[in-house]
């Protein structure tokens, strides 16, 4: 039989592990004579530390070290990957390419796209409730949460700063002095002229949109523990999205040689980009060193996770768009406030990415977008599942639906006059358009869920209870390229009984990339799964070199490395056999574990034998193996579209999801349930930030009111309906096996779906998520429908 396991759905590599408890995390790993790391928080959002008293603390029996700004370096780092940023003209775009040379990326080599670095490892100046101003190390945890509270600090409090308007208002106080008006960055591109696209339109609509800020929520929380070798090199064990960026940003941070510091990832715990910033390791490293190298361990509480790591960016649109009396858009202008919080962490590259995943989608003759990326004294925004596309993707999707009603247009049809072709390339990056389902995923989501019935159903209806359809589409990207490196190794070994070891740089944090890579090797060499032995931790001092787990990256550029190591493998194995048997290696093939005549499919020589000879022959001995790194100097775009239908309670402003479908183009799919899982996921991520999910601060203090699964509002399994999933599979030439990014995009647009489902049943639009019963009802109140 052969061996095809590309687009099947094949057990997860780790699936036995996980769901036995043989699966090790980060807290798994315990060291003898572990230490407990416990760190103190800033109880002001905005404040001056005039003096600290630690002594009381020192004092306590069991405590090991306390640590404050005085004990650190005071070097500002960057807590996260180079934030580069599409921001400037056509023209300036282009300059840049010739002055960087094409062949390069460009903006790795300008400064002035790199992430601000403003950032101690422990603060003078706190900057939010929860930042980080004194640390214990102690022998366990009671002692260290005693000595917290031993620790005697006086505040300067300054004016909390809890919105974008406060913070831009003439006269606010800087948050941080270097930046002026607390803006810390602004700028986005320009295609064409928008002022002529609109003086061209038969129409110019605007609206006002804003999104809420949210928090990942993943199951594990940040935690790692550290400890110094027998030649005093930083050794970190921790649950992280992004091994090799920790591994610079700790050293950065202490100002240490990057070889000086090992990053360990074992199984991670789910991540979101939560996990794609360094939070704790800089901290935790420092109080090693602090006790003589001995292991340390953090492990932040819950409440802790949700505000001193990361959240997703809260952002306010102002959108203007020219369009023709047949539905063609003319002309788009953008502007966009983001509130990044205290710290820059991956900052305006939020913004810039929003600009430019959402550019693939509708192409047009102007495009303006002006982000800005504002600091609050909220805690600090960073990457999230879909980084800046949930967010863009609700203003527009609910804004064009906003004008196809006064139009009087078909949703539907107002989209598909405007969706992108194969072939076009995008003026800014330079990405070209080579495989586009787009309209096939529309046309499948309406048939799903039976679009022109139920909109015909529920034209007439009456009472308490409304039901509406919306739909909403999206693009998104498989990585990086242009505007940052997409570097990704592979390594591959064959062993002695034809059964080979994967290694690879990608870190899988629950999504199952692992298993989709040991798919690619199985179906590139003529192996069952189960010969296919896929290394799960990363090891910065073992493991091939990747960035890491963020942009929807792993199966499109990782998988070529994964791809190209296979082959090398494949390529080596018939070289070998060629010469134990004198046979040409062109005549030659490996199938199903067997060298095998090209021509005749005839057996030649097992796997094995080869696998055997080249370990033990006296003569030719060379054992076999790949080890490949692939700069990719591409990008595919995956697009989709959600259908949702909702009954509303004009009574209640309860807005219940009857139906939603999420339709992918997202090239091959390798694994169709893992593909599945990934979008029920998604999806429910997508309907918790239509509905229910927002961080809530006090507006004067600043301090969080909800920080804990209790009051934060998450979706449950009764909030959750059926999730219907479906794919367009348009094979991508760029990638390998055909295949795109799936990971971020099943979350994009069931917000404005379920928002323009909400508007077809009731008449009124909901500009603000989320869409929560409070707010819903206040709506319909203020629409007279109450």
């Amino acid at each position: 039989m052969a061996y095809t396991v590309v687009g099947k759905s094949v057990s997860r590599v780790d699936a036995i592990a996980k769901v036995t408890g043989k699966a090790k995390y980060t807290d798994d790993f315990p060291e003898r004579d572990m230490l407990v790391g416990k760190i103190l928080h800033s109880p002001y959002a905005h404040a001056i530390i005039k003096s600290i008293d630690v002594s009381l603390a020192k004092a306590l029996p069991g405590v090991e070290a306390v640590l404050t700004y005085k004990d650190l370096p005071r070097i500002n780092y960057a807590t996260s990957l180079p934030g580069f940023v599409e921001d400037g003209t056509e023209a300036e775009f282009e300059a840049d390419r010739i002055k960087y040379g094409t062949a390069g990326h460009p903006y790795s080599l300008d400064p002035g796209h790199r992430d601000v670095e403003d950032r101690h490892i422990l603060t003078k100046k706190a900057r939010f409730v929860g930042d980080n101003i004194a640390a214990v190390v102690a022998t366990d945890e009671l002692i260290a949460e005693k000595a917290l509270k031993l620790i005697k600090v006086e505040y300067e409090v300054l004016e909390a700063l809890t919105s974008t308007d406060a913070a831009l208002k003439e006269g606010a106080p800087l948050i941080h002095e270097e930046r002026e008006r607390n803006i810390l960055a602004s700028g986005g591109y320009a295609i064409g002229d928008v002022e002529e696209a609109f003086k061209e339109s038969d129409h110019v609509f605007e609206g006002e949109y804003e999104t809420s800020i949210v928090q990942h929520c993943h199951m594990e929380n940040q935690t790692s523990y550290a400890y110094q070798d027998s030649d005093g090199r930083i050794v970190i064990v921790t649950s992280t999205q992004i091994p090799q960026i920790v591994r610079r940003v700790v050293a950065q941070s202490l100002g240490l040689p990057w070889g000086r510091v090992r990053v360990i990832k074992p199984f991670v715990g789910g991540g979101f980009g939560n996990k794609q910033d360094v939070c704790i390791e800089p901290l935790n490293a420092a109080m090693t060193l602090a006790v003589g190298g001995r292991p340390v361990k953090i492990e932040l509480s819950r409440e802790e996770s949700m505000v001193d790591t990361r959240t997703r960016h809260a952002f306010k649109f102002k959108i203007k768009t020219g369009i023709n009396q047949d539905g063609k858009i003319i002309g788009i202008h953008i502007t966009a406030v983001s509130n990044t919080g205290a710290y820059a962490s991956h900052g305006h590259s939020i913004a810039g990415s929003a600009g430019g995943k959402f550019r693939y989608l509708y192409p047009t003759k102007a495009l303006k977008y002006e982000p800005m990326t504002v600091y609050t004294n909220l805690p600090v925004a960073g990457a999230m599942r879909g980084y800046g596309c949930p967010q863009i993707f609700y203003a527009f999707e609910s804004h064009l639906e906003d004008i196809a009603k006064r139009l009087n247009m078909d949703p539907i049809e107002i989209r598909r006059k405007n969706v992108v072709e194969v072939g076009y390339v995008d003026p800014v990056s330079k990405n070209k358009i080579t495989s586009c389902g787009i309209r096939e995923c529309i046309d499948k989501g309406k048939t799903l869920i039976k679009w022109d019935e139920k909109k015909a159903l529920y034209k007439e209806q009456s009472g308490d209870k409304l039901r509406g359809v919306g739909m909403a589409c999206f693009s998104y990207a498989s990585g990086t390229y242009p505007v940052a490196l997409e570097l990704a190794g592979a390594r591959i070994v064959l062993n002695q009984d034809g059964s080979v070891q994967l290694q690879i740089g990608a870190t899988d944090t629950g999504q199952g990339s692992d298993t989709v890579f040991g798919q690619m090797v199985a179906e590139v060499l003529g192996l069952p799964m189960d010969m296919v032995h896929v290394h799960s931790t990363q090891d910065t001092d073992i493991t091939p070199f990747d960035t890491g787990c963020y942009a929807s990256r792993q199966t499109y550029v990782s998988g070529m490395a994964v791809e190209k190591a296979a082959l090398e493998v494949k390529a080596k194995i018939i070289g070998f056999a060629s010469s134990m048997t004198d046979i040409p290696a062109d005549k030659l093939d490996l199938l199903d574990q067997k060298i095998v005549l090209k021509h005749s499919g005839e057996s030649v020589l097992s796997l094995e034998q080869v696998a055997m000879q080249s370990y033990y022959d006296r003569v030719l001995a060379k054992p076999i193996t790949s080890d490949i790194s692939n700069n990719a100097r591409i990008n595919a775009v995956p697009f989709g579209v959600t259908f949702a239908e909702v009954e509303v309670d004009i009574k209640t402003g309860k807005i219940e999801v009857l139906e939603i479908f999420n339709v992918h183009d997202s090239g091959t799919i390798v694994n169709p349930q893992m593909a599945e899982g990934q979008v029920h996921g998604g999806v429910s991520m997508g309907i918790g930030y239509a509905l229910s999910e927002q961080l809530l601060f006090d507006a004067v203090t600043g301090k969080p009111l909800n920080n804990n699964l209790l009051d934060y509002k998450l979706p449950t399994i009764m909030d959750t309906p059926d999730i219907g999933v479906a794919f367009v599979e348009a094979y991508e030439p760029t990638g390998p096996f055909g295949v795109k990014s799936l990971g971020e995009p099943p979350t994009i647009t069931p917000a404005p779906a379920i928002r323009n489902a909400v508007l077809d049943a009731t008449g009124v639009a909901f500009n603000r998520l989320p869409m929560n019963p409070q707010r819903v009802f206040e709506g319909f109140k203020n629409a007279g429908l109450i």
